[in-house]
């Protein structure tokens, strides 16, 4: 079965044959190139080609009549066009073979010098006057060179094709004359990578802007790395990466492809979308690219962390089916380098505390809820440790946070997707959250959320009787949280001191009982030590009364009974006596 390359020589064989046999006289050579031969006349081809010239006169056979030039660039289509220009056929030149052409001639020394209006100037005069004319031209012939190294560099044809892109789109940028504006970066994408860098390095020495620069590469990114940078969060494309990451060499072409992407960005970091950056820094970790390159991408990234979205975060945290979790290091890096960067300007600012400037900016309260809206989004993932949720939640200043709203939700979400979490290990996740700073709606939820541990409901059950008390509206005036967190774990102490002391109570009421019963069965003595049971237990409960008294909660409100005088034990025991300070 043939195959399109043989019939494409093939065709040209009898192309050939049709025009070179109508001179009715008989071929005396045959040059194979490739798979392909071509019977032609060695006078024709002597005229024009010093390089065959040279073959037939050095030959050490009498009479040659087969040369090999397999090596001849462009191969066959392009000899083919050569033996025309040497017969007198009219062939077409276009910006597609042109580059190839002027390689052949160069090549069979097809030259002016040679002899006058040879294909080599005639060649030449197409690049200059027509093919590099313009950018879509010089464009093609560049592409067309790809092939044609290191001729085509010898020969100064991609040096002038990279000389004039890199005019032509500077002057598109600043004065485009096609819509839409950014079409000549359409046109560059379709070049060699090698090539694209070095108009990238020459229009930046001609002062292009960042933006400019930035509009190429991201037009070069999404051609050249489609399945990688483009969204895949409704599944499309991921049978196609699952098949390329088998393939150790697309992988290795792809990783290179986009090392040299990153080389080449302006250093202005603003400059891209934030959602282009998460994607190469995705596609960067997927292809396991080098550490600067990751680097680089996560410094972007950290630098404009306050317009980052949960979503942004999510993009190059997942893998592309959205099945696990990628390594979280990348977006702990970027968090941990936005906070570095806020405290570095808050210190050169002069706030006295720079700690507190820190947390109060505004970029930082966006940072804070962007990241407690990020770790709800990534709690249910069975991937995500103890460690690595608070390893993310604590990076974020405490003090920027208004309310723990969103923190609390991550937390809550976490612990629902990890039903089987001990008591130690609820408290552990929940260490990150300070209940005091729960809005009123969320402190509700909290002291009915039964996956919470205990210390965590009583915390936001009590901080509103403490509001209550206090006579505060629901959240319009809060009271100072550092006084308030004091104040809730002296109260919390003082509850488990009364829940012991209760359950001593208890006790001593059992055994007053068991010695009453006994005295009541030995019968003797009983008025005396009757007496005696009654003064110890008169002086038991007096001891009591006063110890809760101290332990009194509310001791400067109210209903204070610290100050009930030890004669309370002389009162007419008739009269019912009112414990204000009992434990309910």
């Amino acid at each position: 079965m043939a195959t399109p390359l043989n019939k494409r020589f093939s065709s040209a064989k009898e192309r050939t044959g049709q025009w070179v046999f109508s001179q009715e006289i008989p071929t005396d050579i045959v040059v194979a190139v490739g798979e392909a031969n071509f019977p032609l006349h060695k006078f024709m081809l002597v005229a024009k080609s010093n390089y065959i010239r040279k073959l037939i006169i050095e030959s050490k056979e009498a009479d040659l009549t087969r040369i090999n030039l397999s090596n001849i660039p462009g191969g066959p289509e392009m000899f083919e066009k050569a033996a025309k220009f040497c017969y007198g056929v009219n062939f077409e030149i276009t910006v597609h073979n042109v580059a190839a052409l002027r390689c052949a001639a160069e090549f069979l020394q097809m030259t002016d010098k040679y002899c006058e209006n040879n294909l080599a100037g005639r060649t030449e005069d197409f690049l200059s006057q027509v093919a590099l004319s313009s950018l879509s031209g010089a464009v093609v012939v560049l592409k067309s060179c790809e092939a044609l190294l290191p001729l085509a560099e010898d020969l100064l044809i991609v040096q002038r094709c990279i000389d004039v892109a890199t005019a032509k789109a500077c002057y598109e940028a600043n004065f485009p004359c096609r819509t839409p504006p950014n079409w000549w970066t359409e046109e560059l994408s379709i070049i060699d990578i090698e090539f694209f860098s070095r108009i990238i390095a020459a229009m930046k020495k001609r002062g292009a802007k960042a933006l400019t620069i930035a509009s190429a590469l991201i037009t070069y990114t999404e051609r050249s790395l489609r399945d990688l940078v483009r969204d895949h969060s409704a599944g499309n494309g991921t049978k196609s990466l699952d098949a390329q990451s088998t393939n150790s060499q697309v992988r290795y072409q792809q990783r290179e492809l986009l090392e040299s992407i990153v080389s080449l960005m302006p250093s202005e970091k603003a400059a891209f979308p934030i959602n282009f950056l998460c994607c190469l820094l995705r596609s960067a970790i997927f292809l396991k690219a080098s550490t600067s390159c990751k680097n680089e991408l996560e410094k972007r990234v950290s630098a404009i962390l306050e317009h980052v979205t949960a979503d942004d975060l999510l993009v190059l945290s997942f893998t592309y089916d959205g099945e696990r979790l990628f390594d979280l290091e990348s977006v702990r890096k970027i968090i941990s380098g936005f906070v570095e960067k806020e405290k570095s300007m808050a210190v050169f600012s002069g706030s006295g505390d720079f700690r507190e400037s820190c947390s109060c900016s505004p970029a930082m309260h966006r940072v804070a809820k962007t990241v407690g809206t990020y770790l709800g989004e990534i709690a249910t993932s069975g991937d995500l440790s103890i460690s690595k949720f608070n390893g993310i939640a604590n990076l974020v200043p405490k003090g920027s946070r208004k309310v723990d709203d969103d923190l609390y939700r991550a937390i809550d979400i976490y612990l629902k997707a990890h039903p089987n979490l001990d008591e130690i290990e609820r408290e552990k996740i929940c260490s990150s959250m300070d209940p005091l700073k729960l809005s009123y709606e969320a402190r509700v939820h909290a002291s009915q959320n039964k996956r919470l541990p205990v210390q965590i409901v009583l915390h936001a059950l009590y901080y509103d009787q403490l509001k209550l008390r206090s006579g505060l509206d629901n959240d319009r005036s809060t009271p100072d949280a550092a006084a308030t967190r004091n104040q809730l774990q002296a109260d919390v102490s003082l509850i488990k001191e009364n829940e012991a002391l209760r359950s001593e109570l208890t006790r001593m009421k059992l055994y007053i009982s068991d010695m009453q019963k006994g005295n009541n069965q030995a019968g003797t003595g009983s008025s005396s030590k009757s007496g005696t049971s009654g003064h110890k237990k008169h002086t038991f409960f007096s001891s009591m009364s006063k110890t809760f008294g101290k332990l009194n909660p509310f001791k400067h409100g109210s209903k204070d009974t610290s100050n009930i005088d030890d004669d309370v034990a002389a009162m007419d025991r008739t009269k019912p006596r009112r414990r204000r300070f009992s434990i309910s």
